[in-house]
């Protein structure tokens, strides 16, 4: 809710979506072409409600949603940026599982902000990760913070704030 406000303040519009799992009140994520088409249906959604293209609007989201937005935008949906909070790069302790290998599809500007101490992604891990992706990548570390970010909320969306504020309109 944070990044709302932050990004709110900023004239960004804001949306926020829930996979079907969550909807239906399940623990258990559903497959992955579920929740990247989940959110290709939303964008365009949004985008038809303010009276923009997709290549407008900004994906993103906290962990495995922000990681299925950035498959999303690497399988080819338009998109303006992504704003990727605690991203899981790899399951903890087994860094050798790397949900990365869609990085060199990513073409638009990308925002990572994590914790130093994510069990998901240490972050020299994760800048190692990004450097294939041929859009400029901005990081920003959370220092001591987690992969939950727990109390850091207003530190996470200064984050996100500033840097939606960089984005130039076409």
């Amino acid at each position: 809710m944070a990044i709302d406000g932050a990004a709110t303040t900023r004239g960004v519009l804001v949306e926020r979506i829930d996979f079907p799992y969550r909807l239906a009140g399940r623990r258990s994520p559903d497959p992955p072409h579920v929740l990247v088409a989940t959110i290709g249906e939303e964008a365009a959604r949004l985008a038809q409600r303010a009276g923009v293209g997709l290549e407008r609007i900004a994906l993103g989201g906290r962990s495995l949603g922000g990681r299925m937005c950035s498959v999303a935008v690497a399988e080819g949906l338009p998109a303006a940026a992504l704003v990727l909070v605690s991203y899981p790069l790899h399951p903890p302790g087994r860094p050798e599982r790397l949900r990365d290998d869609h990085f060199p599809a990513i073409g638009v500007p990308c925002l990572f902000v994590s914790g130093t101490r994510d069990a998901f992604a240490r972050p020299d891990e994760l800048e190692g990760s990004t450097a294939v992706i041929p859009g400029p990548v901005t990081h920003v570390w959370i220092d001591g913070g987690d992969h939950g970010l727990r109390r850091r909320d207003g530190e996470v969306a200064d984050a996100v704030g500033e840097w939606l504020g960089t984005l130039r309109p076409d």
